[in-house]
């Protein structure tokens, strides 16, 4: 019998403390302990981005992660990244520039994308897939991914010049 060790983290803003088994993923911590489905299962490699959460504000593959690493941290997950009938921005953005299709990537593109607006740099569109590029989707090309993100970057930095330079001709 493997035995159980003591954590206590943060998730979404509330504390919970669990004694858990020190091989338990923090995907699985936070999908079947929490009810956190929005954390995506997907390669269980690292790969595809589908697990990804901020990590005290920093992307990390939850699949990577076992939960007793993230002791004494605070995690985000999607369900954390907005309010209960209201979009962030980010989802908004996501909705306005039809950022996604089948939506299974969606959570680690949030999450990803999220990273990105806390950073708050000014950034190109290559810049901002080369930000994304650990994030796979198989539906929708990412260019209205980039462009959601590239405008919701905008609107945080008050408007500051981001994208790439208009078509000439």
């Amino acid at each position: 019998m493997i035995r159980k060790r003591p954590i206590t983290l943060t998730v979404n803003g509330s504390t919970y403390a669990r004694d858990i088994e020190p091989r338990r993923l923090l995907t699985d911590f936070l999908r079947e302990d929490l009810g956190l489905t929005g954390t995506h299962v997907g390669c269980e490699h690292g790969v595809c981005g589908a697990c990804t959460v901020l990590l005290d504000g920093n992307s990390a593959r939850a699949c990577l992660c076992l939960a007793v690493q993230a002791d004494g941290r605070d995690v985000t997950t999607v369900e954390g990244m907005g309010e209960i009938g209201a979009l962030s921005l980010l989802q908004e953005k996501f909705r306005k520039h039809h950022a996604l299709q089948c939506g299974f990537c969606t959570p680690g593109m949030l999450a990803t994308a999220h990273e990105i607006l806390n950073d708050a740099a000014p950034l190109t569109d290559a810049e901002i897939r080369e930000a994304l590029s650990g994030n796979l989707c198989r539906c929708t090309g990412y260019e209205h991914i980039v462009r959601a993100v590239s405008e919701a970057l905008s609107e945080r930095l008050g408007g500051a010049a981001t994208g790439s330079a208009p078509n000439a001709g």
